[in-house]
């Protein structure tokens, strides 16, 4: 399994990285693992569009869905046309018409529906291509999903957005990586049931046994190496930063 960081950065993008995007490879499969915005443009230094398997979104907030519209585009009208092939996008309940909203054409649904095959991502366990997917819902004001991908013994989690839950605790047990949110320092006023601090990250991480945690989904107005030195004083194990391009393969 090889997973590329296209883009982690925290509600929007930022100076130097795209919103959330996470390219995960295994067995020559290409899952795409939310396409925030911006995220379009770093993908295609690692894959080109019309060659992904299929796109996994945790939940339909701008920052990890909106460059499907972009992704309709580059498919739709590329020089020689689409070939036909219908990428499935797993994503919650409504997530083709969230995004043809989006799009804003009157024909907008019935246009991506060319392109992709929408599918409804649930908590439960399931297959996509060579991963074994287990979701779990998290704590966050919309339906979003916390992702465990396995493959050949191979294990990665995904918090997608959450406030503090033992759901993500169980989805990530034992985890040879678990990629955390930190969009919140401690100290601060954090309101409620939204997201997790560097410290929690880490004691989510602790409290799962994983082998290492990747600290993403940072906004540009907060420091990084500060959600980091939280992380680091609740784990023990490895703990570094997501950036663009930056690769982990087992």
């Amino acid at each position: 399994m090889k997973l590329t960081v296209v883009g982690c950065s925290g509600s929007y993008p930022g100076p130097t990285s795209a919103a959330s995007a996470y390219l995960v490879e295994h067995d020559g499969f290409r899952l795409v693992v939310d396409l925030g915005n911006g995220a379009l443009g770093p993908l295609q230094r690692y894959v080109d569009p019309a060659e992904v398997d299929a796109v996994l979104l945790s939940h339909l907030h701008v920052d990890h869905c909106i460059d499907v519209c972009s992704y309709y585009v580059a498919l739709q009208y590329r020089p020689g046309g689409f070939d036909g092939l219908s990428i499935p996008v797993h994503g919650p309940a409504g997530a083709g018409p969230h995004l043809a909203r989006a799009y804003g054409t009157p024909d907008a649904e019935a246009n991506l529906q060319r392109v992709f095959d929408f599918r409804t991502l649930d908590a439960g366990v399931g297959e996509i291509g060579p991963f074994r997917v287990t979701t779990a819902r998290m704590a966050h004001p919309v339906p979003c999903f916390g992702v465990r991908l396995e493959a050949d013994g191979v294990v990665l989690a995904y918090s997608a957005d959450t406030a503090p839950t033992d759901a993500l605790v169980h989805l990530a047990e034992g985890a040879d990586l678990l990629l955390a949110e930190a969009s919140f320092l401690d100290g601060d006023d954090n309101p409620p049931g939204l997201h997790l601090t560097g410290r929690e990250a880490g004691e989510h991480a602790a409290r799962a046994g994983v082998g290492r945690l990747v600290v993403t989904h940072v906004p540009p107005w907060h420091d990084p190496q500060r959600a980091l030195a939280e992380a680091q004083g609740a784990f023990a194990g490895p703990v570094e930063l997501a950036a663009p391009g930056a690769t982990h393969s087992w």
